[in-house]
């Protein structure tokens, strides 16, 4: 015969001296042993479970202390009365092979501590301590119900999942708070939340050690807490936080006092949720707890103490009285005779019941029995428990390598029902045995604090929107924040960002710096007003060179333009006419083509045009020598040195641009680092000193026409060309002189614009001066276009 031990408790604040218990007793404890009674009956009536082999128990008072619960070690440790109530007398005598209990985890350890070196299991259906699950420590030890470490696990889910991220929390300070709450603030900074504060406290505690942490939890910026607490702990603290009003606040609980019905009186609390031990049906134990007589109370001190306590009388005196019972939601009426007192009850708290009991209990007796003492414990239980994995009442009971049961949790939330009375409701269930995003699930809609629908929140700093980052403040946790805007180039596209993102080289962000996009392409388009004003003037000029030429042409035979030697004119004509027309080609979006083409083609024209030029000045001094007596210098600047001059001069323009685009020629470039919020389509020069020996090869010939025509300025003549070469050479080499300092400061298109203005300012210069007087004499003025009227001039300067 085998003999079980348990374990119930009192409700206690203090021992007294001899150790015995005071206060009321824990209904709730009261209804853990009388189904752990029910358990025994039905393995003693049963010819397939333990054949043979009859099991009897003695119920233990631990007072809920871990004095008690020492004494009652001491007492098994020490030997025991062999007569146990078993319902039946024994005939041979027995031996304690197991004890169950005990429901806390403290003194649970403590028994353990004793126990354990003699062998003894101990089967546990409410101690959840993680710190339990060390088989080295506690090696006969083993529970039907998960460790905390999952329930912490699903806590910190849970809280996360409302998107709570700033709580508070209290526990108890035993093995069972201080062990769950670490476990629970583990997980929580894994899943990014944030306590405001941690407060610990024991129902011993001075009055006013609770007083302050209900003090703290008042004026806590967090509106949710969780209290990993016993239920006569946070009895305790409750009662505290009722007597001076609260702010509201979204309790999360331990399946200790969470699933407790003798919790649910206290209103502040509505709206809690929490995670209990999944609920099974077991056929037979309702009809066990309402077979109650008196004959059977009054055997049992616990049941008789219970028995007075719900009739406020005591036993003796049999009168019949009618008694109506709510259980699991059927009413049954029943006849009961109690005490001599006449009560009417319409509920007795030990049959309308919150029975968070796994129908594992069973097989954690069948494997844990070891042979009678002194015999050693059987290490191989564990081994063996390991492989346990059936179905029983719809209850699936596995263990993991620890030996604690794989957890099924039901999400309670105290809702008020339409009686107006707080009650549990299951909400939802979480399974540690599935996939980590199927192990939440939602099954009924919640009712918050303040019988509220929307979910309450709890952040120490708002969400910060897309484009901004978070900074956290100093001193304070991750989760207390300021929002920063991202800097320039960088986005945030998520709520809650922790970095701002840089976005590509050829992306910005927009206006809220939440996108990163294109960023736009600035070129000198023919299509804005500037490229319309500059292809104008451009277009402009060439026209009026054309028709420069034209009036030349029909009037070739004229004095004028036969004394300005008309063939450099329309060469320079010409040139002109290309210089205007090359600035196009700096206009528009720039490729392979068009970036190697506009500077080549600027260079070379500008060179045939100012050869010209020099070659003009040229003539007109070689024209002044001739006329000096015995001079025949004219016969070595004829026509062809005029030409060969231009030709020679212009080619070794060409060879530099030529060497510059077999070398090194210019290319399109994304200019992306002089403005960060555009891209400049740009033609890299590829070789700046190439680009800078074309013009300095334009200035060289532009400052020796300059000085020769300077030279030329006071000739004898009625219309003396040089005055007017000098003055465009002046102009010419002021506008490329000022073009230097603003090409090199312009920045994107406009360093494109300030080169075709230089362009087209000196090509016009040129053409005004050069061809605009004679064109108006042609027109208007045709009597001065005479032979006689151009040597006038010279007549009366022999004169004087």
């Amino acid at each position: 015969m085998h003999y079980y031990m348990h374990t119930v408790e009192h409700s206690y604040t203090s021992l007294p001296e001899p150790l015995q218990c005071t206060g009321s007793l824990d209904s709730r404890e009261l209804r853990f042993s009388r189904a752990m009674v029910f358990a025994v009956d039905e393995i003693n009536n049963s010819s397939d479970l333990l054949p043979g082999v009859t099991l009897g128990y003695q119920v233990h008072d631990s007072c809920s202390s871990v004095p008690m619960a020492v004494k009652v070690a001491f007492q098994l440790a020490n030997g025991l009365d062999p007569m146990f109530d078993t319902g039946e007398q024994c005939s041979e005598s027995a031996t304690v092979t197991a004890i169950v209990g005990e429901s806390g985890s403290t003194p649970t350890i403590s028994m353990l501590r004793i126990i354990g070196p003699f062998g003894i299991p101990q089967v546990s259906h409410f101690s959840t301590c993680a710190c339990l699950s060390d088989k080295k420590q506690y090696p006969t030890f083993f529970r039907t119900i998960p460790s905390d470490q999952f329930q912490a696990a699903a806590l910190a889910h849970l809280i996360r999942h409302f998107g709570w991220t700033w709580i508070g929390a209290v526990r108890s300070d035993s093995d069972y708070g201080n062990n769950g709450m670490a476990a629970f603030l583990k997980a929580a900074q894994e899943e990014g939340i944030c306590v405001e504060y941690s407060e610990a406290f024991y129902r011993t505690n001075p009055l006013s050690r609770v007083q302050r942490v209900a003090d703290v939890i008042r004026s806590s910026t967090a509106r949710v807490v969780v209290a990993f607490a016993a239920t006569g702990d946070m009895r305790i603290l409750l009662r505290e936080l009722d007597r001076l009003p609260s702010p509201p606040r979204q309790w999360i609980g331990s399946e200790t006092w969470v699933t407790d019905p003798d919790m649910l009186r206290f209103a502040m609390c509505a709206g809690a949720i929490g995670f209990g031990i999944q609920r099974s049906v077991i056929p037979g134990l309702r009809d066990f707890l309402l077979d109650l007589s008196p004959q059977k109370v009054s055997n049992s001190p616990l049941l008789t103490e219970f028995w007075e306590g719900a009739f406020g009388c005591q036993l003796g005196i049999y009168v019949s009285m009618y008694l109506c019972i709510y259980y699991e939601g059927l009413g049954v009426l029943i006849i009961l005779y109690g005490c001599s007192v006449s009560l009417s009850l319409s509920l007795i708290p030990l049959l309308h019941l919150y029975l968070p009991l796994s129908p594992s209990l069973f097989p954690s007796l069948l494997l844990s029995r070891p042979l009678s003492l002194p015999c050693p414990f059987n290490p191989q239980v564990l081994e063996r428990l390991r492989r346990v994995n059936f179905s029983r009442n719809g209850y699936q009971v596995s263990f993991d390598a620890n030996g604690d049961p794989v957890p099924t949790y039901e999400l309670v939330n105290w809702q008020i029902g339409e009686s107006g009375k707080m009650e549990f409701v299951t909400v939802g269930r979480y399974d540690a045995s599935l996939p980590p995003d199927q192990m939440f699930d939602m099954e009924k809609e919640i009712t918050w604090v303040k019988n509220s629908t929307q979910v309450p929140v709890s952040v120490c700093s708002e969400s910060c929107p897309p484009g901004t980052r978070k900074a956290v403040q100093k001193g304070m946790p991750v989760c207390c924040y300021d929002c920063i805007q991202c800097a320039e180039g960088e986005i945030s596209n998520n709520t809650d960002s922790s970095d701002c993102l840089i976005c590509p080289e050829e992306y910005w962000p927009n206006a809220e710096r939440d996108l990163c996009i294109l960023k736009p392409v600035e070129f000198l388009s023919f299509h804005e007003v500037l490229g319309i004003i500059l292809t104008a003037c451009s277009v402009g000029g060439a026209c009026l060179a054309i028709a420069t030429a034209t009036v030349f042409y029909r009037h070739r035979t004229s004095a004028i333009v036969r004394a300005n030697n008309s063939e450099l004119s329309f060469l320079l004509l010409f040139s002109l006419t290309l210089c205007f027309l090359c600035s196009l080609t700096f206009i528009g979006r720039p490729s392979e083509w068009s970036c190697m083409l506009r500077h080549t083609a600027f260079g070379i024209t500008f060179v045939l045009c100012i050869s010209c030029v020099l070659g003009k000045t040229i003539v007109v001094l070689m024209a002044f020598r001739a006329t000096l007596p015995a001079s025949n210098v004219m016969k070595w600047f004829g026509p062809s040195q005029q030409r060969l001059t231009v030709v020679s001069f212009t080619f070794v323009q060409a060879l530099i641009c030529t060497l510059w685009l077999v070398l090194s020629p210019p290319f399109p470039i994304k200019n992306l680092t002089t403005y960060k919020e555009k891209v400049l389509l740009e033609c890299d020069l590829g070789s700046v000193g190439a680009f800078w020996a074309v013009l300095g090869y334009i200035g060289l010939l532009s400052l020796l026409c300059f000085v020769l025509a300077f030279l030329a300025r006071k000739l004898p003549d009625n219309f003396n060309e040089a005055k007017f070469i000098t003055f465009s050479m002046l102009i010419f080499c002021a506008v490329w002189i000022t073009f230097i300092p603003a090409y090199v400061s312009s920045p994107g298109k406009f360093t494109v614009a300030v080169e075709i203005f230089a362009i087209i300012t000196s090509s016009f210069g040129l053409f005004f001066l050069l061809f605009v007087p004679k064109c108006f004499i042609i027109l208007f003025r045709p009597e001065k276009n005479t032979k006689k009227h151009l040597m006038e001039k010279t007549s009366n300067d022999k004169r004087y």
